[in-house]
C-alpha cells in the first residue's frame, strides 16, 4: 500500500509542487506539461506482462533505459524543452522510489 501511494502519489503531487511553486503564473499548464509525462509508460505495452507489479520500470522498458533517462537530463538544460524534461525527470524519479520500495 505504501509503495503504490508513494510511486503514484510522486507521479502527481511532484509535478503541482513545482508547478505551483515555479511556474504560478501559469501553474495549470505546467503541471499539465510535466504530467503528460506519463506517457513513457506507453513502452509497458511492448512488455509480456504489459503490467507486472513486480518488476522495475528502469533499465526494463526502452524509453526507461540509461541512455533515455540520460537524454531526458540533456533535455533539462534548453528553456524551451523544460517543462517536458522536468515531467520526464520526475517521472523516472517516481519509478526510482517504486523500485527502492520492492
Amino acid at each position: 500500500m505504501l509503495q503504490t501511494f508513494a510511486h503514484y502519489g510522486c507521479h502527481v503531487f511532484i509535478p503541482l509542487i513545482v508547478a505551483l511553486i515555479w511556474y504560478k503564473s501559469n501553474w495549470k499548464m505546467a503541471f499539465l506539461i510535466m504530467f503528460a509525462g506519463m506517457l513513457i509508460d506507453l513502452d509497458h505495452l511492448l512488455a509480456t506482462p504489459i503490467f507486472d507489479p513486480n518488476r522495475c520500470s528502469i533499465g526494463f522498458h526502452p524509453l526507461h533505459s540509461s541512455f533515455a533517462i540520460l537524454f531526458y537530463l540533456f533535455l533539462l538544460v534548453p528553456k524551451k524543452s523544460r517543462l517536458v524534461a522536468l515531467g520526464l525527470v520526475i517521472h523516472i524519479f517516481s519509478d526510482l522510489v517504486d523500485c527502492a520500495l520492492m
